[in-house]
Parts: C-alpha cells; sequence; structure tokens
C-alpha cells in the first residue's frame, strides 16, 4: 500500500532524509519513530505529495506520488504536525468545505458526514465554532478532515502532540478503530501509544531507516539473553544454589535485597538467547516444595529498543530489516 525506495529529500545543501526505504501493508498501522529532526515529517510530506523527493521514489496505493500525483493525493488522507483549521467555521461546515475541496459534491459529503462525525467524537461539537473548542477537539477535527473522502491511506503526523492523557487515549482508541479498514502510518513521541496501537514500527534517525520491523522481532534481535522474573517464597541461599545448577542458567541477578529465610525471593534469571528454561525452573521450585509466585520473561520496552538503535545509528547497514530491501 505505501512503498519507499531510496527517498532523499535535499533542502539547498541540507540533505533531510537520505536513502529511506520501506514498505507497509494494506490495513497496517505502523509508527514512525525518531528524535526531533531524525527525518520523520519530511518522509511523511513526501509520501503525501507536499513536496517531491529530490531522488528515489515513493508509491501510495500503486501510484507514484510524483508521477501520478494527483491520483496519490485522492488517496491520502493527511494530518500534518501543525494542521491548518478555519478557527471562524464551525466543525460541520469546515468539514463539508475540505470534502468539496476534495471534489465530493455536496450531497456525497452530507451523506458521509454522520459517520464521519460520530467516529471521531464530533457529533455533539459539529455546530461548535472551531476556535472555541478544546486541543483536543481540534486534534479530532484534523483526524476528521483527513478521514474526508474515506481515503486509503492515513499520514498521521504528531496527532497526539499537546494532548492530556484522556485525550491520548481517545485519539489511541480512535486510530486503533481504523485498524484493517485504512493503512496507517503515524508519528508520535508517545512510545507507549505505538506499542498499544502499532503492528510495526520505522525507526529513523539523522535521515536514514535504522529499523523496520515488530517491536517483539526488535526485542529479539537486540538481545545477548533472555531473562525471567522470577518471585519464589524459600530460603535465598538454597534457591539460587539450585537455580545455578539448571543447564542454561547464565546468571541470577537479585530485584530486591536479601529476604529474611523463607521469605519472597525475587531474582531476574538470564538464560542463552534462544533458551525457554520456565518450566525447568517452575519444576526445580516445585520439587523443592517453594512456593511460585511469579515467573515471566522480560522484555525490552520500546523505549529501550528506540534508545539502543539510536545510540548505534552510526552503523546503520547493521540493523537493516529484509523487510527494508525488499
Amino acid at each position: 500500500m505505501i512503498l519507499a525506495e531510496g527517498l532523499t529529500k535535499q533542502f539547498g545543501a541540507f540533505t533531510a532524509i537520505a536513502g529511506v526505504s520501506f514498505q507497509v501493508g494494506r490495513g497496517e498501522i505502523v509508527g514512525f519513530l525518531g528524535p526531533n529532526g531524525a527525518g520523520k515529517s519530511t518522509t511523511m510530506r513526501v509520501l503525501a505529495g507536499v513536496f517531491p523527493p529530490t531522488a528515489g521514489r515513493a508509491l501510495v496505493a500503486g501510484y507514484d506520488v510524483v508521477a501520478q500525483a494527483q491520483q496519490a493525493r485522492g488517496v491520502v488522507g493527511y494530518f500534518p504536525e501543525r494542521v491548518s483549521l478555519y478557527l471562524d467555521m464551525t466543525v460541520r461546515d469546515y468539514l463539508t468545505y475540505v470534502a468539496e475541496m476534495k471534489g465530493m459534491a455536496r450531497a456525497q459529503a452530507g451523506r458521509q458526514l454522520p459517520d464521519l462525525l460520530a467516529s471521531c467524537g464530533l457529533a455533539q461539537m459539529q455546530h461548535r465554532i472551531i476556535g472555541t473548542l478544546s486541543k483536543g477537539y481540534r486534534q479530532r477535527v484534523g483526524i476528521a478532515q483527513a478521514l474526508v473522502g474515506e481515503p486509503q491511506v492515513l499520514i498521521l503526523d504528531e496527532p497526539t502532540s499537546g494532548l492530556d492523557p484522556e485525550q491520548v487515549a481517545e485519539m489511541r482508541a480512535l486510530i486503533r478503530r481504523l485498524q484493517g479498514e485504512r493503512t496507517v502510518i503515524l508519528s508520535t513521541h508517545i512510545l507507549s501509544e505505538v506499542e498499544a496501537t502499532c503492528d510495526r514500527v520505522i525507526i529513523i534517525n539523522k535521515g536514514r531507516v535504522l529499523a523496520v520491523d515488530t517491536p517483539r522481532n526488535l526485542n529479539q534481535r537486540l538481545r545477548r539473553t533472555s531473562e525471567i522474573h522470577l518471585e519464589v517464597i524459600g530460603p535465598a541461599a538454597e534457591v539460587r544454589r539450585r537455580l545455578h545448577a539448571i543447564p542454561g542458567v547464565l546468571r541470577l541477578e537479585p530485584e530486591l535485597e536479601p529476604a529474611p529465610e523463607g521469605g519472597v525471593v525475587a531474582l531476574t534469571v538470564s538464560t542463552a538467547k534462544e533458551c525457554d528454561l520456565r518450566a525447568d525452573i517452575a519444576a526445580a521450585v516445585t520439587a523443592a516444595g517453594w512456593g511460585l509466585r511469579e515467573l515471566r520473561p522480560l522484555t525490552l520496552s520500546l523505549e529501550d529498543i528506540f534508545l539502543t538503535m539510536v545510540s548505534h545509528s552510526e552503523t546503520p547497514a547493521e540493523t537493516t530489516t529484509a523487510d527494508q530491501r525488499q
């Protein structure tokens, strides 16, 4: 649905993005992550047809964003980082105006608007002047204008910027409702929202793509070992001795101060990367007659993955995935 191949954009002597390549499949929601100035907004503007790339090509729903610019714009809904709204218009009048600018007949727009207003949580606000709305509702109007015309592809640049936690949760729910119906690429600084909303992530830094993959796969690639969180009710020294005796256990790290004899022992158990020892650990604990309170794998957070990728961005070729190279 979205294909970027070797996209480069220069502004004079400054190269904003260089050789950006990735694919986004139909119905996917993909998070676009990177520090400020990494090239996220530039890439999104190229995909949305705001300006052409200096080199490379981009296809949206099969249309080349330069050679078939009109057709490409017709299948894209774009929410820019700084969305411009007509603050003196009502919500309904503004969305009707946007529909007409997109070539829709007024009658067609009138048929779509009720569902659009409802899906964006704007039905009760449709006759309000946009300038009187809160930041959260203005963001919803921005999303609604991107959805006018039922585009196949949505490009959302920081749709949760400036929202409070409740408004962020509402925006996340709105985006998740689009899953499967639209292809969505979104950028945000709220990494927990990406984890909760997106199928895959694209990580970019200094204008170059560092990784395109699922958080799960990136977690597996970046870890040198597998780690397990374990809580056992038993004698600390004996617990550690028995765990060390399990083949494949590399290291035990206490998570709490040493527990009194027979208290709770909390440990991080490090094992070989592809070695799942949870069944062996559980068997050892129960065989000893101790209480097993918790046993679960530990994973890197998306923030950990992001920071690791960015810190190693001097060698981006090492983190390129097969998905990028297709």
